[in-house]
């Protein structure tokens, strides 16, 4: 699963990044891009994709789905959405079958038990960023957005048992833009995973009042 992510790369950085995507011509952010943030937690704003032709848009989100059929926030947000489920889910499927984005990210935060305790982990690409399959709805008159998760990959099973689904960069055309049944057949432990390394992280990053650099602690 993912419940805490990175993202400190924007303004035109971002921007850029997202351009150098297959088949995008043109990005547009209405609303401008965030700043830097180091411990982005459900509920809160992120910048969430949508490509329509040759044409990517960034726009913020809310992180947890609210569906069109929800009357209000309460309840656990709804930030992961099981991608073994995905297709058939009340929660999800509807978004799955025509509202396919995408959640970009520099890394992620997983926590793994120890005999002191709960030891957290930066998770992250060896290079660039990772773009992470994620669905969008309207429910609220909001843009929200939730992440997809499949089974963790073999190399990254020993921190935890889920994991984002990441997406390869030829991969990113067919979950925004394929058919259902095309976007379904990427619902498969991520091999973008086999790219991925990590360090310990400080431990103040469990509260999310905290939000600097020195949180994701020092790479080996």
């Amino acid at each position: 699963m993912c419940g805490r992510f990175v993202l400190f790369t924007s303004g035109d950085d971002l921007v850029g990044e997202v351009a150098g995507l297959p088949g995008i011509a043109e990005v547009q952010a209405p609303d401008g891009t965030p700043p830097p943030r180091y411990n982005i937690a459900p509920t809160q704003q992120v910048p969430l994709i949508r490509v329509a032709d040759a044409t990517a848009r960034i726009d913020a989100a809310r992180w947890g789905l609210l569906p069109t059929w929800k009357k209000d926030e309460t309840g656990p947000p709804l930030f992961n959405a099981r991608g073994e489920t995905v297709a058939e889910k009340p929660s999800f499927r509807s978004a799955f079958k025509a509202r396919r984005g995408l959640m970009v990210l520099d890394g992620y935060y997983e926590w793994k038990p120890t005999e002191n305790g709960k030891q957290p982990y930066f998770v992250r690409p060896k290079e660039g960023m990772l773009y992470a399959a994620a669905l969008w709805e309207t429910g609220l008159d909001r843009l929200s957005t939730t992440m997809v998760t499949t089974e963790a990959a073999e190399s990254m099973a020993w921190l935890h048992h889920r994991l984002p689904l990441f997406l390869r960069e030829d991969e990113i055309r067919t979950w925004v833009n394929g058919s259902p049944e095309e976007a379904l057949e990427l619902v498969h432990p991520s091999r973008v995973a086999d790219t991925l390394v990590w360090n310990e992280a400080a431990q103040e990053v469990g509260n999310i009042r905290n939000d600097y650099p020195e949180l994701v602690g020092k790479a080996d």
